[in-house]
């Protein structure tokens, strides 16, 4: 029964059916007085959004509304359904924070507030506005998880009257919505919202698709009513036989799934559908046991196929058992098993049993990994300083699938699908990830790139010296792990870029006759007045980086001080030295692979450092076209790091030939990167190895050894 409602307190004056209709909602579990508040939101709401209209024609205000029902049907609080009714005020009407505040509180505003998007702020591009704002709200979220089921209810509400917007803007908010907000209500647990996010989405993006999957599961279903009645009815005698209290809900796989299934397993439509699924409800964990125990007693259990989310809940928060039988019908049957209070969480996630308190412990598991999951990203955040970056991160860290894994003292931690031991290691702490070397994996030694696979118990080992590389960034897919490591190499970068800057400014200023030292006092500070520059550093690493090059910088340094650089007699500056450890700010041309011995040349270029190429490199004529970007440099006595090259190889067309080349290559101690077949006939072929060596001298040792196979006709460097 619905709960009396005062009309002198909620209904006065006349309001729309819509609004009514949202307070017989509410009043279901609010108060009249809490109802009264709602009443003067839509008040305030329906003034401050008077003469705007959506796309379809109606008032703007039906639209705050329907979002205030939605989350209404979660049982939110009502500074939740306040928040919904008013989240587009402050980015659309004039209605002003403090306006808010006065009358509804310093927490609707702060709610309102995290929802409101920055399109007002101006930004390079639609992408990096969209990237600002997403990270906006999720920092909001991180300290209401009220705001992203405000953002949740919105973007439902505008899927699901996504007809009036034009084809365009229906293929780029259906994008979005997969990409994102479906991904977000999944690992927040609200499944319902998922699952009805992907089906709007999918049908937006690709109509006919969905309109043929859709006829394909109707006609399906219709097919199997008898078998899916008799299965029900054999698991409701068995259940009731073994006196657990229980409820049975059939399970349909909704097109989006069974698309996404179709094209990342390249299986048929049939493969997909080939397979009933049931729900069982029970009322506590123990018969949740038991009622496995009944379903393995009636139908024979596929072997593998068990998974118990009740001992180790996803890492959203959902509990379930999960089976597969096989009857006699030909096809597997899915059985899911939980409890009640399981199924509310598993639908609803973190808003299910809604209770917030800022200072109290989460009412639900869902609630309580999603502010462990969103202190995270706090944390990753700060690391990131491109929101494009980060919200690309973000995504990565939406994976639908994780790995559950064991510490040795047996924690658990869930990282997502084809995690690697770098991964487990940056989910332990930032520091042992930077600092890792090895994995122990179920007690066996294991290299750092190796995935993992659910169950196993993992073991870092750490040295004090060890650092992040960039390749590390191929072997990890967790978002954590990405941030940390990238913010290392950016650090890293810059600190190469200051040293190598220096060394470029001083070579500039020595060819002019003049020196950094040797300047005025006020020199330097005065052109980083002029520049907006903050300091010495930022400059260097403007230069390094090819921002500003060391000769103009110098030439302007000594303009600004004429009577100074009248004496100044310029002459021949030296090369710069490298040691290739500068790999922060220093890379290595692909078109031609210098190593150390060759005679090289830099070529700065404009927010990548200088790339060295060979004085022999095919496009040598090309970059000498811009001579103020050409800087002469040449390697160091002492070296460090391994290089690229490739070697064209012509060999004898037969049987073993690549084993033999390779053996002889792994014989000077040579990495080899990539083997390909360029040309083959009868009699040759040629294969293109990219291998890694120390210096010039190696790189001889190699060809010598390959050189010397009877097999082998010639041996170039490529380019020659």
């Amino acid at each position: 029964m619905k709960a009396a409602v005062n009309p002198g307190s909620t209904r006065k004056g006349r309001a729309p059916a819509f609004v009514l209709a949202l307070e017989d909602q509410l009043a279901t579990y609010l108060a009249p007085e809490q109802i009264a508040r709602v009443r003067r939101a839509y008040e305030v709401g329906a003034q401050a959004h008077a003469g705007q209209t959506r796309k379809s024609g109606e008032p703007y205000i039906t639209h705050p509304i329907a979002v205030a029902g939605i989350l209404a049907e979660l049982g939110m609080d009502p500074e939740t359904i306040i928040a919904a009714i008013l989240h587009d005020t402050l980015e659309d009407t004039p209605l002003k924070p403090e306006e808010l505040t006065a009358e509804f509180g310093a927490t609707v505003t702060e709610l309102v507030d995290g929802v409101t998007k920055l399109d007002k702020l101006h930004f390079k591009s639609r992408q990096e506005a969209a990237a600002e704002s997403f990270r906006k709200m999720l920092l909001a979220m991180a300290r209401d998880l009220r705001v992203i089921l405000i953002k949740l209810a919105d973007r439902l509400h505008n899927m699901r009257t996504l007809g009036s917007m034009e084809a365009g803007a229906r293929r780029r908010i259906a994008r979005e919505t997969l990409e994102i907000y479906a991904p977000i209500a999944q690992r927040l647990g609200m499944n319902r919202f998922k699952a009805e996010l992907q089906d709007l989405g999918f049908r937006a993006m690709h109509p006919d698709r969905h309109r043929v999957i859709a006829a394909r599961i109707r006609t399906v279903l219709g097919n199997r009513r008898e078998a899916m009645g008799k299965i029900e009815s054999a698991l409701e005698a068995r259940l009731a036989a073994e006196n657990i209290p229980h409820r049975i809900v059939s399970r349909i796989k909704s097109p989006y799934s069974i698309y996404t299934k179709m094209r990342n397993e390249q299986k048929s439509f049939a493969q997909v559908m080939d397979v009933y699924g049931f729900r069982v409800v029970v009322d506590s964990v123990m018969h949740c046991y038991h009622a496995l125990g009944a379903v393995h007693a009636l139908y024979q259990p596929l072997d593998g196929r068990f998974r118990d989310f009740i001992a180790i809940p996803k890492a959203n928060g959902y509990q379930s058992l999960h089976t597969v039988l096989f009857g006699s019908f030909g096809a597997p049957i899915e059985i899911q098993i939980r409890t009640e209070d399981m199924d509310a969480v598993a639908d609803r996630g973190v808003a299910a049993h809604w209770s917030y308190k800022a200072d109290a412990a989460p009412a639900n598991s869902a609630q309580n990994r999603a502010r462990e999951w969103l202190s995270g990203l706090v944390d990753s955040q700060t690391r990131t300083a491109s929101s494009i970056e980060f919200i690309e991160n973000i995504k990565i860290d939406l994976f639908p699938d994780e790995v559950y894994l064991f510490t040795p003292k047996g924690q658990i931690l869930a990282l997502p699908r084809n995690a690697t031991a770098l991964d487990f290691a940056y989910a332990v702490h930032t520091d042992v990830g930077s600092h890792a070397v090895a994995a122990r994996v179920d007690k066996k030694l294991a290299p750092l790139r190796t995935r993992l696979n659910s169950g196993q118990t993992v073991e870092i080992i750490t040295a004090p010296s060890a650092v992040p590389s960039t390749q590390w960034l191929e072997w990890v897919v967790s978002a954590k792990a990405r941030t940390a490591i990238r913010h290392f190499l950016k650090r890293l970068q810059h600190e190469d870029a200051i040293d190598l800057g220096h060394r470029m400014l001083d070579r500039a200023m020595d060819a002019l006759g003049a020196s950094l030292e040797a300047l005025p006092a006020n020199a330097i500070g005065q052109y980083l007045e002029e520049h907006k520059l903050r300091a010495l550093e930022d400059l260097l690493a403007d230069i390094a980086l090819g921002n500003r090059t060391a000769d103009q910088v110098a030439r302007s340094l000594l303009h600004a001080h004429a009577g100074y650089a009248a004496n100044l007699i310029p002459h021949a500056a030296e090369k710069i030295l490298i040691t290739g450890a500068e790999r922060g700010v220093l890379s290595f041309g692909n078109c031609c692979h210098p190593v150390p011995g060759d005679e090289i040349m830099g070529y700065l270029s404009a927010g990548k450092g200088i790339v060295v190429h060979r004085l022999e490199c095919p496009n040598m004529a090309e970059l000498r076209k811009s001579p103020e970007r050409c800087i002469e440099i040449a390697w160091d006595h002492d070296v460090s790091g391994d290089y690229r090259v490739e070697l064209r190889i012509i060999v004898a067309n037969k049987p073993g030939v690549l084993a033999q080349v390779a053996a002889a290559v792994a014989e000077a101690r040579s990495n080899i990167e990539n083997v390909e077949y360029k040309e083959r006939d009868l009699m040759t072929a040629t294969l293109l190895f990219t291998i890694e060596v120390a210096s010039r001298k190696h790189l001889a040792d190699v060809m010598r050894g390959v050189r010397r196979l009877g097999v082998v006709n010639a041996v170039y460097r490529h380019p020659v």
